[in-house]
C-alpha cells in the first residue's frame, strides 16, 4: 500500500499486477477502476469512510469487476463512465463525455478521452497545485496500453494529449508494469542514461516492496519511448516491437 500525501491517494495491489486507487478527502473516498471488491470494502470499513464515487476508465473486467458488489454495499454511489460504454458498463449512473467537467469531493475533475486501448477509454484529470491524472491503461511508466480496439493514430494522439498537461502532473495508471517496460526500452536504447537511471530507481523501489507508481509526467517524458516518439510512424514501430517483445 502506498500513500500520496499531496492528494491522499492510496494504492491497493490486487490480482497479479492491478492497482486500485482510492482518493480520500476528509471521510469520503473515490475509487478508481475497482477490479475486485473485497480489499476496497475492507479498507473503507477499517477507516470509517463513505464511498462517494467510482471512476471507470474503460470496460475491461479487471477494471470493473468489483463495481457491482460496491454498488450493492453503497447503492447511492455515483458510477462515472463514458457515455459510449452504456452497454459494456451498464451500471454507470453518471455518463460523461470528452471535455466535460465534474465536481467531486469539492474539486474539479476534467474528462479527457484517450482512445486507442479501447474505443471509449477516458482519463480523469484533477488540476491544481498538485495535478493528478487517473489514466487507466493508456499510459504506463515506460510503456503504453496495447491497442485492442482503437488505432495507432488514436493512441498516438492520446499520448500527445497527455503530454500537453502540466509537467508536474502525477500519473496513476492501473498496472505495475514498470520493470518489464524499462527492460524493453533498455533493449532498444542500451546506452540511454535516463533509462538506465530509471531502471536502477525501479529496482530499488521494488526491492523495498514499494510501488513504482505514480510517476511524474516531466520525468516520464525523458524515459518513455512512446512519449518520445516524434511521429506516428515511429510510434507504430515501437508499439509493434513491444507487442513482439518477450
Amino acid at each position: 500500500m502506498d500513500f500520496n500525501k499531496a492528494r491522499n491517494i492510496i494504492g491497493l495491489r490486487v490480482l497479479s499486477d492491478n492497482l486500485i486507487w482510492l482518493w480520500v478527502k476528509d471521510k469520503s473516498v473515490v475509487v478508481v477502476d475497482p477490479s475486485i471488491h473485497e480489499p476496497v470494502i475492507r479498507y473503507i470499513d477499517e477507516n470509517n469512510l463513505n464511498l462517494k464515487a467510482i471512476l471507470q476508465t474503460h470496460h475491461h473486467s479487471d477494471h470493473i469487476g468489483g463495481t457491482r458488489s460496491l454498488i450493492e454495499r453503497w447503492p447511492n454511489v455515483k458510477v462515472i463512465a463514458s457515455s459510449k460504454e452504456k452497454k459494456r458498463i451498464p451500471f454507470q449512473n453518471l455518463s460523461v463525455e470528452d471535455g466535460e467537467t465534474l465536481d467531486i469531493l469539492g474539486e474539479e475533475i476534467k474528462i479527457i478521452e484517450v482512445l486507442g486501448h479501447t474505443n471509449s477509454h477516458i482519463a480523469f484529470f484533477l488540476n491544481g497545485e498538485n495535478p493528478v491524472l487517473f489514466v487507466g491503461d493508456t499510459l504506463f511508466s515506460g510503456g503504453c496500453g496495447r491497442i485492442f480496439e482503437g488505432t495507432y493514430q488514436e493512441m498516438y494522439s492520446s499520448l500527445e494529449r497527455i503530454k500537453s498537461l502540466p509537467k508536474n502532473t502525477l500519473i496513476y495508471c492501473a498496472h505495475e508494469y514498470t520493470k518489464a517496460n524499462i527492460l524493453w526500452a533498455l533493449n532498444l536504447r542500451p546506452k540511454d542514461q535516463n533509462i538506465k537511471n530509471k531502471f536502477l530507481e525501479v529496482e530499488k523501489k521494488l526491492s523495498l516492496n514499494e510501488l513504482t507508481i505514480p510517476f511524474l509526467l516531466d520525468e516520464e517524458m525523458k524515459i518513455n519511448l512512446f512519449l518520445r516518439a516524434k511521429s506516428l510512424e515511429e510510434f507504430t514501430f515501437l508499439r509493434a516491437n513491444k507487442d513482439l517483445w518477450v
